[in-house]
């Protein structure tokens, strides 16, 4: 079953964000105002800090497997949002004035909700999977012309992360290792003393993640729910403030 539905905040948020560049867009263009830091981004080299908030997601393909002991038949699905907190820090090169290259060494702290229901007997189970990534994402950066003092781009990449927490999972377990491709947008807005940047993205992961060997479990009856799952899929929606 998939489990996109956590992604309808977020891209309202994307949307509403969409909304307010275009409005905000003729309405700048009608006269030339001050400019706060009008050299800073002649810098070759730009550091900076972020911290924002998330959603994690997985998208569990079920297999439809029943037991041949029990007769139980395994149905997992990711249920709830599952919103998380993220800190990182930002080191970007500039290529020319339209592109540049960034790394956004990070940690996310999260959780992913899953609720397994028993086709069989009715029953559910339930399993909250924690996770601490730390990420290196590495993006590109196509930004439009600078008009007074704000300035509005688009971001993508990729980004490798290693979840710290897989190997404390209990009834369905994945790999420590994951890799997400990464689309987003934000606007750099240029105040008084620094830069303040707001931006949405949204990650998808690349591989399947599940872990099939379970030599961990006591019970061996809990196999089942990694029988039941084929295919395991994370992805995440990252709204973040950045400071330069």
């Amino acid at each position: 079953m998939r489990c996109f539905s956590h992604f309808r905040l977020p891209l309202g948020l994307f949307g509403l964000l969409i909304c307010l560049l275009s409005v905000a867009t003729p309405a700048a263009a009608q006269e030339r105002k001050l400019q706060n830091k009008p050299f800073i981004d002649e810098r070759r080299l730009h550091y900076g800090f972020t911290f924002g908030v998330h959603d994690q997601g997985i998208h569990l393909q079920n297999n439809g497997y029943i037991d041949p002991t029990t007769g139980d038949q395994w149905i997992a699905d990711c249920d709830k949002q599952n919103f998380g907190f993220s800190v990182g820090v930002l080191g970007e090169l500039r290529i020319n004035r339209t592109l540049a290259v960034r790394a956004i060494p990070s940690l996310h702290f999260g959780s992913k909700h899953i609720t397994y229901h028993n086709q069989a007997t009715g029953k559910q189970e339930t399993q909250d999977m924690k996770s601490t990534y730390i990420g290196v994402p590495i993006n590109l950066k196509v930004t439009a012309p600078r008009f007074n003092n704000y300035r509005p781009y688009v971001v993508g990449g990729i980004s490798f992360m290693h979840d710290l927490t897989a190997g404390k999972h209990t009834l369905l377990r994945t790999k420590p290792l994951n890799t997400f491709l990464e689309l987003g947008l934000g606007c750099d807005f240029y105040l008084p003393f620094f830069k303040l940047i707001p931006e949405l993205k949204f990650c998808f992961g690349l591989g399947n993640i599940l872990q099939t060997e379970r030599k961990d479990l006591t019970d061996p009856s809990q196999l089942i729910y990694t029988n039941s799952v084929s295919r395991a899929t994370s992805n995440m929606v990252i709204l973040s403030l950045y400071f330069e």
